[in-house]
Protein backbone atom coordinates (compact mmCIF):
# COMPACT_ATOMS: atom_id res chain seq x y z
CA UNK A 1 0.00 0.00 0.00
CA UNK A 2 1.69 3.62 -1.02
CA UNK A 3 -0.55 5.75 1.06
CA UNK A 4 1.57 5.44 4.38
CA UNK A 5 -1.26 5.67 6.83
CA UNK A 6 -2.11 3.18 9.35
CA UNK A 7 -5.84 4.45 8.80
CA UNK A 8 -5.16 2.94 5.29
CA UNK A 9 -4.65 -0.48 6.96
CA UNK A 10 -7.38 -0.54 9.82
CA UNK A 11 -9.45 -3.58 9.62
CA UNK A 12 -12.33 -1.32 11.50
CA UNK A 13 -12.59 -0.63 7.12
CA UNK A 14 -14.56 -3.42 7.16
CA UNK A 15 -12.87 -6.07 4.98
CA UNK A 16 -10.65 -6.57 1.64
CA UNK A 17 -13.47 -5.31 -0.41
CA UNK A 18 -14.24 -1.94 1.96
CA UNK A 19 -10.63 -1.52 3.02
CA UNK A 20 -9.83 -1.08 -0.94
CA UNK A 21 -12.65 1.46 -1.22
CA UNK A 22 -11.51 2.85 1.97
CA UNK A 23 -7.89 3.94 0.69
CA UNK A 24 -9.11 5.32 -2.45
CA UNK A 25 -12.00 7.25 -0.54
CA UNK A 26 -9.11 8.40 1.45
CA UNK A 27 -6.29 9.52 -1.06
CA UNK A 28 -9.01 11.66 -2.65
CA UNK A 29 -10.23 13.34 0.45
CA UNK A 30 -6.55 14.32 1.60
CA UNK A 31 -5.35 14.53 -1.48
CA UNK A 32 -2.70 12.27 -1.75
CA UNK A 33 -0.19 12.73 -4.69
CA UNK A 34 3.01 11.06 -5.88
CA UNK A 35 6.05 12.81 -7.36
CA UNK A 36 4.83 12.18 -10.90
CA UNK A 37 2.02 14.10 -11.84
CA UNK A 38 -1.66 12.93 -12.99
CA UNK A 39 -3.61 14.96 -14.81
CA UNK A 40 -6.39 12.76 -15.87
CA UNK A 41 -9.86 14.52 -15.45
CA UNK A 42 -13.13 12.75 -14.39
CA UNK A 43 -14.63 13.16 -17.70
CA UNK A 44 -11.80 11.81 -19.54
CA UNK A 45 -11.96 8.95 -17.45
CA UNK A 46 -15.85 8.25 -17.87
CA UNK A 47 -15.86 8.90 -21.94
CA UNK A 48 -12.75 6.92 -22.81
CA UNK A 49 -11.90 4.03 -19.97
CA UNK A 50 -8.65 3.67 -19.30
CA UNK A 51 -7.64 3.87 -23.03
CA UNK A 52 -8.42 7.37 -23.25
CA UNK A 53 -7.23 8.16 -19.95
CA UNK A 54 -4.10 7.01 -20.77
CA UNK A 55 -4.03 8.28 -24.44
CA UNK A 56 -4.91 11.85 -23.48
CA UNK A 57 -1.65 11.91 -21.32
CA UNK A 58 1.15 11.89 -24.35
CA UNK A 59 2.39 15.32 -24.71
CA UNK A 60 5.89 15.26 -25.18
CA UNK A 61 8.22 18.44 -23.68
CA UNK A 62 9.48 19.53 -27.35
CA UNK A 63 12.97 21.01 -24.70
CA UNK A 64 13.50 18.00 -22.45
CA UNK A 65 15.75 19.61 -19.29
CA UNK A 66 18.61 17.05 -19.77
CA UNK A 67 20.93 17.95 -16.79
CA UNK A 68 24.32 19.89 -18.09
CA UNK A 69 26.97 17.71 -16.53
CA UNK A 70 25.06 14.62 -19.39
CA UNK A 71 24.96 16.99 -22.17
CA UNK A 72 28.63 17.91 -21.49
CA UNK A 73 29.94 14.20 -21.53
CA UNK A 74 27.64 12.41 -23.82
CA UNK A 75 27.23 9.19 -21.33
CA UNK A 76 24.27 7.04 -22.10
CA UNK A 77 22.56 6.78 -18.93
CA UNK A 78 20.78 3.28 -18.64
CA UNK A 79 18.00 2.70 -15.53
CA UNK A 80 17.26 -0.50 -14.68
CA UNK A 81 15.02 -0.12 -12.23
CA UNK A 82 12.10 1.82 -13.53
CA UNK A 83 8.80 -0.36 -13.49
CA UNK A 84 5.81 -0.52 -16.30
CA UNK A 85 2.31 -1.77 -16.32
CA UNK A 86 1.20 -2.71 -20.20
CA UNK A 87 -2.63 -1.71 -20.77
CA UNK A 88 -2.91 -5.63 -21.64
CA UNK A 89 -1.15 -7.00 -18.22
CA UNK A 90 -4.25 -4.51 -16.80
CA UNK A 91 -7.04 -5.76 -19.64
CA UNK A 92 -6.48 -9.89 -17.89
CA UNK A 93 -6.30 -8.07 -14.42
CA UNK A 94 -9.65 -6.96 -15.21
CA UNK A 95 -11.22 -9.89 -16.85
CA UNK A 96 -10.16 -12.75 -15.14
CA UNK A 97 -8.72 -11.10 -11.87
CA UNK A 98 -12.08 -10.99 -9.86
CA UNK A 99 -12.14 -14.95 -9.24
CA UNK A 100 -9.01 -14.25 -6.85
CA UNK A 101 -10.76 -10.91 -5.53
CA UNK A 102 -8.75 -8.68 -7.47
CA UNK A 103 -9.62 -5.21 -8.81
CA UNK A 104 -8.68 -2.68 -10.82
CA UNK A 105 -9.72 1.21 -11.49
CA UNK A 106 -9.25 3.71 -13.10
CA UNK A 107 -10.15 7.58 -11.15
CA UNK A 108 -9.53 11.05 -11.92
CA UNK A 109 -6.92 10.53 -8.61
CA UNK A 110 -4.63 7.68 -11.02
CA UNK A 111 -5.69 4.17 -10.62
CA UNK A 112 -5.88 1.90 -7.63
CA UNK A 113 -5.66 -2.09 -8.16
CA UNK A 114 -5.85 -4.53 -5.13
CA UNK A 115 -5.02 -8.71 -5.03
CA UNK A 116 -5.07 -10.75 -2.18
CA UNK A 117 -2.01 -9.84 -1.13
CA UNK A 118 -1.67 -6.23 -2.09
CA UNK A 119 -2.94 -2.95 -2.79
CA UNK A 120 -1.78 0.49 -4.07
CA UNK A 121 -2.74 3.58 -5.34
CA UNK A 122 -3.57 6.06 -6.38
CA UNK A 123 -0.91 5.50 -9.21
CA UNK A 124 0.18 7.96 -12.30
CA UNK A 125 -0.78 6.60 -15.46
CA UNK A 126 2.61 7.20 -16.86
CA UNK A 127 3.52 4.38 -15.70
CA UNK A 128 1.48 2.84 -18.36
CA UNK A 129 1.69 5.77 -20.80
CA UNK A 130 5.25 5.62 -22.95
CA UNK A 131 4.59 8.96 -24.34
CA UNK A 132 4.94 10.57 -20.90
CA UNK A 133 7.60 8.00 -19.84
CA UNK A 134 10.08 8.90 -22.54
CA UNK A 135 9.26 12.88 -21.64
CA UNK A 136 10.56 12.03 -17.94
CA UNK A 137 13.39 10.14 -19.68
CA UNK A 138 14.14 13.03 -21.81
CA UNK A 139 13.86 15.40 -18.68
CA UNK A 140 16.37 13.29 -16.60
CA UNK A 141 18.78 12.38 -19.09
CA UNK A 142 17.87 8.86 -19.15
CA UNK A 143 18.92 7.15 -22.38
CA UNK A 144 17.25 4.08 -21.82
CA UNK A 145 14.64 2.39 -19.10
CA UNK A 146 15.33 -1.36 -18.20
CA UNK A 147 11.03 -2.35 -17.70
CA UNK A 148 9.72 -4.26 -15.16
CA UNK A 149 7.03 -5.41 -13.46
CA UNK A 150 6.45 -4.61 -9.65
CA UNK A 151 3.67 -5.31 -7.25
CA UNK A 152 1.63 -6.85 -7.34
CA UNK A 153 3.77 -9.36 -9.92
CA UNK A 154 1.88 -12.28 -11.00
CA UNK A 155 2.43 -14.72 -8.39
CA UNK A 156 -1.20 -13.89 -6.71
CA UNK A 157 -3.36 -15.96 -9.13
CA UNK A 158 -3.38 -19.73 -9.90
CA UNK A 159 -0.94 -21.49 -12.34
CA UNK A 160 -2.98 -20.38 -15.12
CA UNK A 161 -3.93 -17.09 -14.85
CA UNK A 162 -0.37 -16.39 -13.34
CA UNK A 163 1.10 -17.77 -16.59
CA UNK A 164 -1.23 -15.82 -18.60
CA UNK A 165 -0.72 -12.46 -16.84
CA UNK A 166 3.00 -12.63 -17.39
CA UNK A 167 3.03 -13.76 -20.99
CA UNK A 168 0.60 -10.26 -21.05
CA UNK A 169 3.04 -8.28 -19.23
CA UNK A 170 6.24 -9.44 -21.14
CA UNK A 171 4.41 -9.04 -24.87
CA UNK A 172 3.27 -5.72 -23.52
CA UNK A 173 6.84 -5.01 -23.00
CA UNK A 174 8.53 -6.39 -25.64
CA UNK A 175 5.98 -4.28 -27.68
CA UNK A 176 7.28 -1.07 -25.97
CA UNK A 177 11.10 -2.33 -26.57
CA UNK A 178 9.94 -2.53 -30.40
CA UNK A 179 7.87 0.64 -30.70
CA UNK A 180 11.50 2.29 -29.09
CA UNK A 181 14.16 -0.07 -29.52
CA UNK A 182 16.80 2.65 -28.78
CA UNK A 183 14.62 3.36 -25.11
CA UNK A 184 13.29 0.72 -23.81
CA UNK A 185 14.83 -3.31 -22.89
CA UNK A 186 12.72 -6.19 -21.28
CA UNK A 187 13.18 -7.70 -18.06
CA UNK A 188 11.20 -10.49 -18.39
CA UNK A 189 8.40 -11.95 -15.78
CA UNK A 190 7.69 -15.30 -14.92
CA UNK A 191 4.77 -17.70 -12.81
CA UNK A 192 7.55 -18.67 -10.64
CA UNK A 193 5.42 -21.22 -8.46
CA UNK A 194 4.75 -23.15 -11.37
CA UNK A 195 8.80 -24.16 -12.80
CA UNK A 196 7.58 -25.66 -15.86
CA UNK A 197 5.15 -22.97 -16.81
CA UNK A 198 8.21 -20.30 -15.86
CA UNK A 199 10.37 -22.30 -18.08
CA UNK A 200 8.65 -22.74 -20.84
CA UNK A 201 7.80 -18.87 -20.88
CA UNK A 202 11.75 -18.12 -20.14
CA UNK A 203 12.30 -20.27 -23.03
CA UNK A 204 9.63 -18.60 -24.81
CA UNK A 205 10.17 -14.63 -24.24
CA UNK A 206 14.31 -15.74 -24.20
CA UNK A 207 13.99 -15.97 -27.67
CA UNK A 208 12.01 -12.37 -28.39
CA UNK A 209 13.01 -8.93 -29.29
CA UNK A 210 14.48 -6.85 -26.16
CA UNK A 211 14.07 -9.37 -23.17
CA UNK A 212 17.70 -8.73 -21.32
CA UNK A 213 17.29 -9.73 -18.12
CA UNK A 214 14.55 -11.72 -15.91
CA UNK A 215 12.72 -9.71 -12.87
CA UNK A 216 11.68 -11.71 -9.83
CA UNK A 217 10.24 -11.29 -6.02
CA UNK A 218 12.55 -11.67 -3.41
CA UNK A 219 9.65 -13.65 -2.07
CA UNK A 220 7.68 -15.87 -4.24
CA UNK A 221 3.97 -16.14 -2.05
CA UNK A 222 6.05 -16.14 1.37
CA UNK A 223 8.51 -18.50 -0.69
CA UNK A 224 12.38 -17.71 -0.25
CA UNK A 225 14.50 -18.09 -2.99
CA UNK A 226 16.59 -20.79 -1.98
CA UNK A 227 13.62 -22.90 -1.91
CA UNK A 228 13.95 -26.16 -3.73
CA UNK A 229 10.90 -25.49 -6.24
CA UNK A 230 12.73 -22.79 -8.08
CA UNK A 231 15.94 -24.68 -8.19
CA UNK A 232 14.98 -25.45 -12.60
CA UNK A 233 14.38 -21.93 -12.93
CA UNK A 234 17.34 -20.69 -11.73
CA UNK A 235 19.37 -23.69 -13.62
CA UNK A 236 17.98 -22.27 -16.91
CA UNK A 237 18.37 -18.79 -16.21
CA UNK A 238 22.41 -19.63 -15.56
CA UNK A 239 21.72 -21.37 -19.15
CA UNK A 240 20.79 -18.84 -20.85
CA UNK A 241 23.32 -16.29 -19.43
CA UNK A 242 19.98 -13.91 -18.54
CA UNK A 243 20.55 -11.37 -15.18
CA UNK A 244 18.45 -11.96 -12.24
CA UNK A 245 16.39 -8.44 -10.81
CA UNK A 246 15.19 -8.66 -7.57
CA UNK A 247 12.65 -6.25 -6.56
CA UNK A 248 11.02 -6.16 -2.53
CA UNK A 249 7.54 -7.64 -2.85
CA UNK A 250 4.82 -8.58 0.04
CA UNK A 251 4.21 -10.50 2.05
CA UNK A 252 7.33 -8.26 3.52
CA UNK A 253 9.03 -9.31 6.67
CA UNK A 254 7.42 -7.23 9.86
CA UNK A 255 3.80 -7.78 9.96
CA UNK A 256 1.75 -5.04 10.98
CA UNK A 257 4.32 -3.21 12.93
CA UNK A 258 5.18 -1.66 9.80
CA UNK A 259 2.11 -0.80 8.83
CA UNK A 260 2.00 2.81 10.31
CA UNK A 261 4.27 5.87 8.87
CA UNK A 262 4.86 3.92 5.47
CA UNK A 263 7.14 1.92 7.07
CA UNK A 264 6.21 -0.83 5.29
CA UNK A 265 7.69 0.33 2.13
CA UNK A 266 10.97 2.68 3.67
CA UNK A 267 12.13 0.32 6.46
CA UNK A 268 10.31 -3.73 5.13
CA UNK A 269 11.71 -3.44 1.84
CA UNK A 270 15.12 -2.73 1.90
CA UNK A 271 14.69 -5.88 5.11
CA UNK A 272 13.24 -8.21 2.65
CA UNK A 273 15.56 -7.39 -0.14
CA UNK A 274 18.71 -8.19 2.44
CA UNK A 275 16.68 -11.23 3.54
CA UNK A 276 16.37 -12.61 -0.19
CA UNK A 277 20.02 -12.42 -0.31
CA UNK A 278 20.64 -13.81 2.98
CA UNK A 279 19.28 -16.96 1.44
CA UNK A 280 21.24 -16.79 -2.20
CA UNK A 281 24.16 -16.84 0.15
CA UNK A 282 23.36 -19.42 2.87
CA UNK A 283 21.31 -21.51 1.33
CA UNK A 284 23.81 -22.37 -1.64
CA UNK A 285 22.00 -21.03 -4.50
CA UNK A 286 24.73 -18.48 -5.48
CA UNK A 287 27.53 -21.60 -4.92
CA UNK A 288 25.11 -23.98 -7.45
CA UNK A 289 24.51 -21.60 -10.32
CA UNK A 290 28.61 -19.95 -10.20
CA UNK A 291 27.40 -18.08 -13.31
CA UNK A 292 24.19 -16.36 -11.74
CA UNK A 293 24.11 -12.38 -11.78
CA UNK A 294 21.66 -11.30 -9.13
CA UNK A 295 21.02 -7.49 -8.86
CA UNK A 296 20.18 -6.41 -5.24
CA UNK A 297 17.73 -3.50 -5.01
CA UNK A 298 17.89 -0.06 -3.19
CA UNK A 299 21.27 -0.60 -2.97
CA UNK A 300 21.63 -3.71 -1.26
CA UNK A 301 18.97 -3.07 1.56
CA UNK A 302 21.16 -3.44 4.64
CA UNK A 303 23.44 -5.86 3.31
CA UNK A 304 26.55 -3.90 3.25
CA UNK A 305 25.88 -2.95 6.75
CA UNK A 306 24.76 -5.88 8.08
CA UNK A 307 27.74 -7.66 6.18
CA UNK A 308 30.21 -8.15 9.41
CA UNK A 309 27.69 -9.52 11.36
CA UNK A 310 26.69 -12.40 9.16
CA UNK A 311 30.86 -12.87 8.88
CA UNK A 312 30.97 -13.51 12.26
CA UNK A 313 27.72 -15.76 12.15
CA UNK A 314 29.22 -18.05 9.75
CA UNK A 315 31.89 -18.44 11.45
CA UNK A 316 30.69 -18.69 15.11
CA UNK A 317 27.53 -20.46 14.75
CA UNK A 318 27.47 -24.04 13.01
CA UNK A 319 23.39 -23.24 11.78
CA UNK A 320 24.84 -20.41 9.57
CA UNK A 321 27.68 -22.58 7.75
CA UNK A 322 26.30 -23.64 4.93
CA UNK A 323 27.78 -21.25 2.14
CA UNK A 324 31.28 -22.33 0.76
CA UNK A 325 32.56 -18.74 1.81
CA UNK A 326 32.21 -16.08 4.18
CA UNK A 327 29.09 -14.32 3.52
CA UNK A 328 31.32 -11.16 2.29
CA UNK A 329 33.04 -13.04 -0.39
CA UNK A 330 29.38 -13.16 -2.07
CA UNK A 331 29.40 -9.37 -2.23
CA UNK A 332 30.94 -8.99 -5.37
CA UNK A 333 28.68 -11.51 -7.08
CA UNK A 334 25.85 -9.14 -6.60
CA UNK A 335 25.05 -6.16 -8.15
CA UNK A 336 23.40 -3.08 -6.84
CA UNK A 337 21.44 -0.05 -8.07
CA UNK A 338 21.90 3.31 -6.54
CA UNK A 339 18.45 3.99 -4.86
CA UNK A 340 20.09 4.67 -0.74
CA UNK A 341 18.64 8.12 -0.46
CA UNK A 342 21.80 8.89 0.94
CA UNK A 343 25.10 10.01 -0.58
CA UNK A 344 27.35 8.84 2.11
CA UNK A 345 25.54 5.73 2.57
CA UNK A 346 25.82 5.41 -1.57
CA UNK A 347 29.88 6.15 -1.16
CA UNK A 348 30.18 3.83 1.62
CA UNK A 349 28.24 1.11 -0.39
CA UNK A 350 30.80 1.82 -3.53
CA UNK A 351 33.94 1.68 -1.42
CA UNK A 352 32.36 -1.87 0.13
CA UNK A 353 31.47 -3.43 -3.42
CA UNK A 354 33.54 -1.78 -5.78
CA UNK A 355 31.94 0.82 -8.57
CA UNK A 356 31.75 -1.23 -11.46
CA UNK A 357 29.10 -3.23 -9.22
CA UNK A 358 26.73 -0.08 -9.33
CA UNK A 359 24.17 0.84 -11.71
CA UNK A 360 21.53 3.55 -11.76
CA UNK A 361 18.37 3.08 -10.84
CA UNK A 362 15.33 5.14 -9.79
CA UNK A 363 12.26 3.53 -8.98
CA UNK A 364 10.36 5.09 -11.71
CA UNK A 365 8.11 6.21 -10.41
CA UNK A 366 7.49 5.90 -7.11
CA UNK A 367 7.56 8.72 -4.52
CA UNK A 368 10.28 6.87 -2.90
CA UNK A 369 12.28 6.90 -5.36
CA UNK A 370 14.33 9.65 -7.58
CA UNK A 371 13.32 12.38 -9.98
CA UNK A 372 16.50 13.05 -10.64
CA UNK A 373 18.30 9.77 -11.24
CA UNK A 374 21.38 11.34 -13.08
CA UNK A 375 21.99 14.41 -10.93
CA UNK A 376 22.04 12.09 -8.25
CA UNK A 377 25.30 9.95 -9.87
CA UNK A 378 26.90 13.09 -10.83
CA UNK A 379 26.51 14.61 -7.31
CA UNK A 380 28.81 11.37 -5.61
CA UNK A 381 32.72 11.96 -4.95
CA UNK A 382 33.81 9.74 -8.22
CA UNK A 383 36.04 9.92 -11.09
CA UNK A 384 34.57 10.64 -14.74
CA UNK A 385 35.37 7.18 -15.43
CA UNK A 386 33.65 6.01 -12.39
CA UNK A 387 30.41 8.14 -13.08
CA UNK A 388 30.38 6.51 -16.40
CA UNK A 389 30.20 3.15 -15.22
CA UNK A 390 27.69 3.23 -13.11
CA UNK A 391 25.39 5.91 -15.43
CA UNK A 392 25.26 3.41 -17.91
CA UNK A 393 28.59 1.26 -18.60
CA UNK A 394 28.20 -1.37 -16.20
CA UNK A 395 24.14 -1.91 -17.48
CA UNK A 396 25.17 -1.56 -21.02
CA UNK A 397 27.36 -4.83 -20.34
CA UNK A 398 25.12 -6.76 -18.42
CA UNK A 399 22.58 -6.23 -20.22
CA UNK A 400 24.00 -6.38 -23.87
CA UNK A 401 23.32 -3.13 -25.09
Amino acid sequence: MSLGHEEAYDARAGGPNRKFQFVEDYAMKKGIRYSCHYGVSRREVLRGGLAAAVSSMGRVNPEPDVPTALRRSGIRAIDIHAHYYPQAYFDLFIAEGQRFNAEFRMTEQGFFFRTSSESDGPLPTKFIDLKQRLADMDAQGVAVHALSLTDPMVYWADAELSHKLAMAWNDGAIAAHQANPDRFVVLATLPMLDPDRAVDELNRVSKLPGVRGVYMGTNIDNHDLDDPLFEPIFTRIEALGLPVFLHPLAPIVGGNRLQPYFMNRLVAYPFDTTIAACHLIFGGVMDRHLNLQVTLPHAGGVLPALIGRLDHGWKAIPAAKHSAQTPSAYLHRFTYDTISHSKPMMEFIISQVGVDRVMMGSDYCFAVGYDRPVEVVEELHLSSEQRKMILGGTAAKILKI
